[in-house]
């Protein structure tokens, strides 16, 4: 079995996220990718991040119609902070040797990692993919992680890839730049500005629906 995971907090999903997912469902040749909104990310600061059922409801409407895309509601399920670590672990362990996992995130997101829990480790656990904007090439870690890190990865000419000490490596693949964000979503929404297009319409009627960043 080979899926993605893309975490996130989804707030709220638009067509950026779902085209940059199509495209790397296809590069990787992925059997599904499955969304899984965080519940208490540890780096978000906003406290007024709509509660976790309508954004996990949100992103159930925004992938229903597409087969290979699922929604995971594990993060909430946990007690406490959200993890990616965690994460990936609940589903290696349930899985097992019969899985491999691709974790999937944004090029900003991936440059902020050495924030995240344990990073060396979630690193060595998966294959990551970075989405990255049009234009962007990286043949070397060593600007990225410490070099006594970095070293561990031997750049691949033939998968495009950083090979990892345990048989995990990070891509990076350059998809579709739509620039959307859930920032100015919410903005549009607060100024009373249509949202149409930006957002999948069910997306959109859920949250004039649920009166949502009003």
């Amino acid at each position: 079995m080979k899926w993605g995971l893309l975490g996130g907090t989804f707030d709220p999903i638009h067509l950026g996220h779902l085209r940059c997912t199509e495209e790397i469902l296809e590069i990787f040749k992925l059997e599904k990718i499955i969304f899984i909104p965080a519940s208490r990310p540890p780096l978000k600061t906003r406290s007024n991040i709509a509660p976790f059922h309508h954004r996990m409801e949100m992103v159930r409407l925004a992938t229903s119609e597409n087969r290979s895309f699922s929604v995971s509601d594990i993060e909430d399920k946990k007690k406490g902070t959200s993890y990616s670590i965690d994460t990936v672990k609940h589903f290696l362990e349930e899985h097992g040797k019969d899985l491999t996992l691709f974790f999937i995130l944004g090029q900003d997101a991936f440059q902020g990692i050495k924030l995240w829990k344990d990073w060396k480790k979630l690193l060595l656990l998966c294959n990551f993919i970075v989405m990255t904007r049009p234009g962007y090439s990286i043949k070397r870690l060593e600007g990225l992680f410490p070099l006594d890190f970095a070293s561990q990865f031997k750049y691949n000419k033939i998968t495009y890839g950083f090979e990892g000490p345990t048989d995990s490596s990070i891509f990076f693949r350059e998809v579709t730049f739509l620039d959307i964000s859930s920032t100015d979503i919410r903005n549009r929404i607060t100024k009373g500005t249509s949202i149409r297009y930006i957002v999948p319409e069910p997306v959109c009627d859920y949250i004039s629906d649920h009166s949502l960043y009003r």
